[in-house]
């Protein structure tokens, strides 16, 4: 009868040893520790397209006639250029979106108290303007003919 004295015992021996070993590792990160810095990356937004300065027909066929325009703040004023004479063709707003977009589009409001009384000015209440790839385009039409003006700033 020792034998089975001696296996309960050594049975017993084996539960208490396991029984008293360290606790077992936590790997389903859901530990006590100090949680780690996570770091947000906040990308920032695009700086709207500045408009601002002088422009200059590109598309003009001729070096001493074209058409120019002039942006300060949210007005673009558009002219007849020739070697004597400098008139007023457009006078109006620019709406630039503030989420950065490098290209688009707006309608330009004419600003009749500057093109009411201009001859050669044009009589339109609204001119859609264009910016893209560095350029500022719009239509004319003239004498009949209408055509896209493209102007690249100085």
């Amino acid at each position: 009868m020792k034998t089975p004295l001696r296996l309960a015992t050594a049975l017993a021996a084996v539960f208490l040893l396991t029984s008293c070993s360290a606790p077992a590792v936590d790997t389903t990160g859901d530990s006590t520790s100090a949680p780690t810095e996570q770091v947000e990356e906040v990308e920032e937004a695009p700086e709207p397209v500045d408009l601002t300065g002088e422009w200059k027909q590109t598309n003009s066929g001729a070096e001493d006639s074209f058409q120019s325009a002039t942006i300060t703040g949210q007005t673009i004023e558009v002219f007849w250029n020739s070697p004597d004479m400098q008139a007023i063709y457009w006078a109006g707003n620019v709406e630039v979106p503030a989420d950065g977009s490098t290209s688009f589009t707006w309608d330009s409001v004419n600003d009749k108290t500057k093109t009411d009384n201009a001859l050669m000015a044009s009589s339109d209440d609204t001119k859609t303007f264009t910016y893209a790839d560095g350029e500022l385009s719009y239509e004319l039409t003239a004498l009949g003919t209408t055509m896209t003006v493209r102007l690249a700033k100085q």
